[in-house]
């Protein structure tokens, strides 16, 4: 029997790659997956979460990638692999998904005549996304190291399948997995910091000490990303005339018209529409240019339910100027004070809009709550040094108003610590930041003897990833 390989010795270039071959960085999450390759700024790859499935059966085909799950195909469903807590469901498509994008975008293929590169092919008319295929015997990554991030509650199954999938399915000769919270500290270049992520589906808080996450202070519920376009569905069905969330491929033309008046459009009809699913899918990404360009978060001081003398500081903002949106079909107003109603509930849980499918959230789920209860659990000396380093990543966190409203509240709560907000003006910085913080550590020298590579996998098993990977 083979004697285990000691993780006191470095490990070979032959192992590793050396340092011509640069690692894989994967960042999986609910929205989408980032993929790239070590040491570089952006990731290379950004492939939405989501799929799509036509057919049944035998017949059963997946299409992956923008382009295919936008197109409005008969029947087609979209689906997704994570789980609304951030971690892994479906392991089987969640391969496949980043699979595509992974040997789309970064491992290309052997060198060959331009002429049949791709560049020339007739188009392909249903839009489906076909994934490059390797060779026979071939793996996808043989010749690069992966770095995969996780959420800070991810279980020990899940660890377990991560390894086994790099290590079996793709070849990959060495592996680590690193907390989220850990390497969107380590972007923002801090060895210890509380990481306030707020998500599509999750919002977590994690302390960060020393490079390590302090588990019993990690904190999450879901009033993120998916919450707030909630909320907007609702505010939207209960304004007075309702306002229509129409997708852009239900429209076929459209006419001006004056603000608040009823869209004129041609609307296309499908004699085999997709499913619901695709609507849903297509009415999301409405709702995140709405997000994106009018939805506003009260900077506090106070609630926006709140105020002095009388009156609240609903009143206040609705002296301010509107924003304008127009949706695909025509139809645009401008929007006043009820812009601010949708994200409210993170903060606030009484403001929180619900009905019997979105019931209200409780004041323990609110972003306020989840600091405290992080911070009440983790040593009384190391909390003014979390509060001094708070991170503040995520798509979500990029709402107008949002980092301003997240100090005045711990100003309130913590009125005696100083308390400083790391947040990137870069919108890339603030949506890839655990990517970013993978693509530092994976390509730093010191980290090579850190890997757990295919020798120690094959001696260990896919234990070795709760041993090593703290």
């Amino acid at each position: 029997m083979a004697a285990a390989q000691s993780s006191s010795i470095p490990p070979s270039n032959v192992e590793y790659g050396g340092d011509e071959i640069s690692a894989i960085v994967l960042d999986p999450g609910y929205s989408s997956m980032r993929a790239g390759f070590a040491g570089e700024d952006v990731p290379k790859a950004v492939v939405p979460s989501d799929y799509g499935i036509l057919g049944s059966g035998s017949e059963e085909k997946y299409l992956f990638g923008d382009n295919s799950i936008h197109t409005p195909l008969p029947g087609l469903s979209i689906k997704n692999p994570m789980s609304k807590d951030g971690t892994v469901e479906d392991w089987d498509t969640a391969t496949k998904v980043w699979e595509h994008a992974i040997t789309s975008r970064l491992t290309s293929g052997k060198a060959g005549d331009p002429a049949t590169n791709g560049l020339n092919d007739p188009s392909n008319e249903d839009g489906d996304a076909k994934m490059e295929t390797a060779d026979e015997g071939e793996k996808p990554l043989e010749e690069n190291p992966l770095l995969m991030t996780e959420t800070g509650w991810n279980p020990a199954k899940s660890r377990e399948k991560a390894i086994e999938l790099a290590m079996e399915n793709w070849g990959c000769p060495a592996f680590w997995l690193a907390r989220n919270g850990v390497l969107s500290a380590f972007a923002a270049g801090r060895a210890s910091a509380l990481v306030i992520d707020l998500g599509a589906s999750n919002v977590s808080v994690t302390p960060v000490h020393d490079g390590l996450v302090l588990k019993k202070g990690v904190t999450r519920s879901p009033l993120a990303g998916n919450f707030v376009s909630d909320q907007l569905r609702l505010l939207f069905s209960s304004s007075q005339p309702q306002i229509p969330l129409t997708p852009h491929y239900l429209v076929s033309s459209k006419q001006p018209v004056d603000a608040g008046s009823p869209a004129q459009a041609t609307y296309k009809t499908f004699a085999n529409p997709p499913d619901a699913s695709f609507r849903r899918l297509q009415e999301d990404r409405v709702l995140t240019e709405f997000k994106e360009s009018v939805v506003q978060v009260w900077g506090g001081p106070g609630r926006l339910s709140s105020g002095a003398q009388g009156t609240t500081n609903e009143d206040v903002v609705k002296t301010w100027p509107g924003r304008p949106f127009e949706m695909p079909d025509g139809w645009n107003q401008v929007f006043g004070a009820e812009r601010f109603k949708a994200v409210e509930g993170i903060f606030d849980a009484k403001a929180a809009l619900s009905d019997a499918d979105h019931p209200a959230p409780t004041q323990n789920q609110t972003l306020p709550a989840l600091i405290q209860a992080s911070l009440n659990n983790v040593d009384v000396d190391i909390r003014p040094h979390l509060l001094g380093n708070v991170v503040v990543t995520g798509g979500t966190s990029l709402l107008y108003g949002l980092t301003d409203r997240l100090n005045s509240e711990l100003q309130q709560l913590y009125p005696a610590v100083r308390v400083r907000i790391q947040a990137p003006g870069n919108t890339s910085e603030r949506r890839f930041a655990s990517w970013i913080g993978g693509s530092i550590v994976a390509s730093l020298g010191t980290f090579h003897q850190m890997w757990i590579s295919k020798k120690e996998y094959d001696e260990h098993g896919a234990g070795i990833v709760e041993k090593r990977c703290k």
